[in-house]
C-alpha cells in the first residue's frame, strides 16, 4: 500500500512540474521560434551575434534562444527632404529644396544593414556636396533654368556612392529655389516693370491701329465726299447747259442766258439763308435795284469778254498767216 501511495503521489507531483513548468516553457520555446516578416521588408537574422541569413516576407522558422532577430529593413520606397543654403555666381544666397527617393536593394540587405548606419545623415552629406558645388557655378537665372541639371548631378554622385552600401537611388528632384527676400522683392519688381512694358507696348500698338484705321476711313470719307462735290458739280454744269438750250430757243444769247442763270442762282441763295433762322450771312450788293444791275453787268462783261475773245483769235490767224508766208 505504501508504495502504491508513494507512486501516486509521484505521478501527480510530474503531472504538477509539466503543468506548471514544462509546458509553459515549451509554448515559450515555441512562441519564439516562429516570427513574422511583413510585405516589402527584411529580416537580418544573428546567431550569437554573428550574421547567418536574411529573411524575406512570410512566416519564418529560428532556433529560439540561439538565434536573434537583429533587424528589419524596409524595402518600400522612401524619400528624404533637404534644404542646402548656398550662393550663386553673381553673389545671391539662395536655398533649394532637394526631394531624393530611395530604397534597399533587395539582394544587398546585409550591405544597407552592416555597411551603413544612417543612410539619411549620408544622403545628406551627399546632396550638401553637390549642390554647394553645382549651384557657385551658376547665376541665379540660370539656377532656375537647369534645376534639373542640379538634380541629375545629385542623382548620378548619390547612385555611385548609395549602391556599395545597398542603397538604389529612384529619383532626384529640387523641388524649390528660395532665393534670399531682397532678391526675391527685386525679382517682383522686375516682373512688374516687364509686365507693365508688355502692356504698354500692347496699348501703344493698339493706339496705332486705331489712328491708321481712323486714318484710312478720313481718307475714304474725303474721296466720297470729294466725288459727290464732282457729281454734284457735273450735274449742275449738265443742268446749267440745258437752261442755256432753252433759252437760245426763245431768242436769248448764250452771254444773256448766263447772266440771267447767274441772277436766278443769287436769289435762289438769297431765298435759301432766308430760311434759315439763325444764318447771319449778308451778300452784297443787296439792294432793291442790285438785280437788273447785276444783270447788265454780266451781260456788258460777257459782251467784252467775247469781242476780247473774237480780237485775240484774229490776231493769231493773222500771226500764223505772216508766218507762213
Amino acid at each position: 500500500m505504501s508504495f502504491l501511495y508513494i507512486v501516486f503521489t509521484n505521478q501527480n507531483f510530474f503531472k504538477m512540474l509539466f503543468y506548471t513548468i514544462v509546458l509553459p516553457l515549451g509554448l515559450l520555446l515555441l512562441f519564439f521560434t516562429f516570427f513574422i516578416v511583413k510585405q516589402q521588408s527584411a529580416a537580418v537574422v544573428e546567431r550569437f551575434g554573428k550574421f547567418v541569413n536574411v529573411r524575406q516576407s512570410g512566416l519564418q522558422v529560428k532556433i529560439p534562444i540561439i538565434d536573434n532577430v537583429a533587424g528589419r529593413l524596409s524595402l518600400r520606397i522612401q524619400q528624404l527632404d533637404v534644404v542646402v543654403e548656398t550662393k550663386t555666381k553673381d553673389d545671391v544666397f539662395v536655398k533649394l529644396k532637394v526631394s531624393v527617393q530611395f530604397k534597399v536593394i533587395k539582394e544587398k540587405v546585409y550591405d544597407a544593414f552592416y555597411k551603413l548606419d544612417n543612410p539619411a545623415d549620408q544622403i545628406t552629406s551627399f546632396i550638401f556636396d553637390v549642390v554647394r558645388a553645382e549651384v557657385p557655378k551658376l547665376i541665379l537665372d540660370d539656377v532656375f533654368l537647369k534645376k534639373d541639371d542640379i538634380a541629375i548631378a545629385v542623382k548620378s554622385e548619390l547612385q555611385d556612392a548609395m549602391t556599395e552600401y545597398g542603397f538604389q537611388i529612384i529619383k532626384t528632384l529640387v523641388t524649390d529655389i528660395d532665393p534670399d527676400a531682397q532678391v526675391k522683392e527685386s525679382m517682383n519688381r522686375i516682373n512688374a516693370s516687364e509686365r507693365e512694358k508688355v502692356a504698354a507696348q500692347f496699348e501703344g500698338e493698339a493706339q496705332k491701329i486705331l489712328i491708321v484705321e481712323k486714318a484710312k476711313a478720313e481718307a475714304e470719307s474725303k474721296r466720297l465726299q470729294g466725288q459727290g462735290i464732282a457729281d454734284q458739280r457735273r450735274e449742275i454744269a449738265r443742268g446749267l447747259e440745258d437752261s442755256v438750250k432753252v433759252l437760245n430757243g426763245v431768242d436769248i444769247n448764250s452771254q444773256e442766258a448766263s447772266a440771267l442763270i447767274v441772277v436766278t442762282q443769287h436769289y435762289d441763295t438769297l431765298q435759301s439763308v432766308g430760311a434759315e433762322a439763325n444764318s447771319n450771312l449778308i451778300l452784297m450788293p443787296n439792294s432793291p435795284q442790285a438785280g437788273s444791275e447785276m444783270l447788265n453787268n454780266m451781260v456788258a462783261s460777257f459782251t467784252a469778254s467775247n469781242q476780247i475773245g473774237e480780237e485775240m483769235k484774229k490776231a493769231r490767224m493773222q500771226q500764223k498767216g505772216k508766218e507762213s508766208k
